[in-house]
């Protein structure tokens, strides 16, 4: 397993440098640039914004800019925010960990949501249960987060009064309210994309069960006198979860980006918020950072399915 980990690590280099190769390439050819608002600025002269952009060599050739920005990365120096004038590194450590969090939630309560149902549908097939539960899920995928978290606004927020519909960091409390009204506003936008996922994982895991279930080596396993709940839990669900497990890692770019639109309903303040404002700004570094941010998280997430593989299924050998 180190060999494999040593060499998967070694892979996810020039991936990673890949990545950003095709980020920038597109985002420095892209039409628009930080001080597009300064050119149209009659009371900046025209020689303040030649020197500005000779200051942040935006005028120099896309390769030379590469090179500079990937080696200030390896530095630890992200850039600098035209548009909030502060560092983005700063910006994104700001943010990330309010999207971390509210992803990782969304990420639980999905599973929860879709491996028992998924499981308990497939091992009673066409029955009530499994009608309910298959139409439920066709709903819950059909509807998306968008709609879903203006519906909860209406419903949890401007019926009800139960849950604050904007997400508030500068929260005055302390001690256990400070974490309650945490949790409160996190609510809704975790149920929002929790319940989406859910919903669509919930249709894959019960047809990769239904698919081992009904293999030679379970039926064995039943002959021996084994109780339903162990051949269920420990013959198949363990090896029913390997492609569901890549249908999750191969699913994270699609939970960011329904994390993005949560965002800006919920007016949370994360990096998918940073997202959409720095792009509205023009705000190159910004961008540019945050989208190789999100693209080490889904390559990271990949390493984690593959690391799994081994323990779900115990003939897979990594060498």
């Amino acid at each position: 397993m180190g060999h494999y980990l040593l060499r998967r690590l070694l892979i996810l280099i020039p991936s990673v440098i890949g990545i950003s190769v095709v980020l920038f390439t597109v985002l420095a050819l892209a039409p628009g640039d930080p001080f597009e608002e300064l050119a149209t600025n009659p009371n900046v002269p025209a020689e303040v914004r030649a020197s500005l952009r000779a200051q942040f060599g935006l005028d120099d050739p896309v390769v030379m800019r590469y090179f500079r920005w990937f080696g200030s990365m390896l530095q630890g120096e992200w850039g600098f925010s035209f548009a909030s004038r502060v560092d983005v590194d700063t910006l994104i450590l700001q943010r990330i960990p309010v999207t971390l969090l509210i992803i990782g939630s969304a990420l639980v309560l999905a599973l929860l949501i879709a491996l028992p149902v998924g499981v308990y549908a497939a091992t009673r097939p066409y029955s009530i249960f499994d009608q309910i539960a298959n139409t439920l899920a066709f709903v819950g995928f059909s509807l998306p987060p968008f709609f879903t978290g203006i519906l909860f606004i209406l419903l949890f927020s401007i019926t009800l009064d139960w849950l604050p519909f904007v997400y508030r960091a500068d929260i005055s409390a302390t001690g256990w309210r400070w974490y309650w009204e945490h949790l409160r506003q996190a609510i809704m936008p975790v149920a929002v994309i929790g319940l989406f996922q859910g919903a669509s994982w919930t249709r894959y895991v019960r047809s990769a069960v239904l698919d081992v279930i009904r293999l030679d080596y379970v039926t064995t396993a039943r002959a021996k006198g084994l109780a339903e709940r162990a051949v269920v839990v420990k013959h198949v669900v363990r090896n029913a979860l390997i492609p569901v497990v890549t249908l999750v890692a191969l699913q994270m770019p699609a939970l960011f980006g329904g994390a993005i639109v949560t965002e800006q309903i919920f007016r949370v303040p994360g990096i998918g918020s940073l997202l959409i404002s720095a792009i509205l700004a023009n705000d190159t570094p910004v961008i540019m950072a945050v989208t190789f941010v999100f693209s080490f998280l889904v390559v990271a997430f990949n390493l984690l399915a593959d690391v799994l593989y081994a323990w779900l299924d115990p003939r897979i050998s990594y060498r």
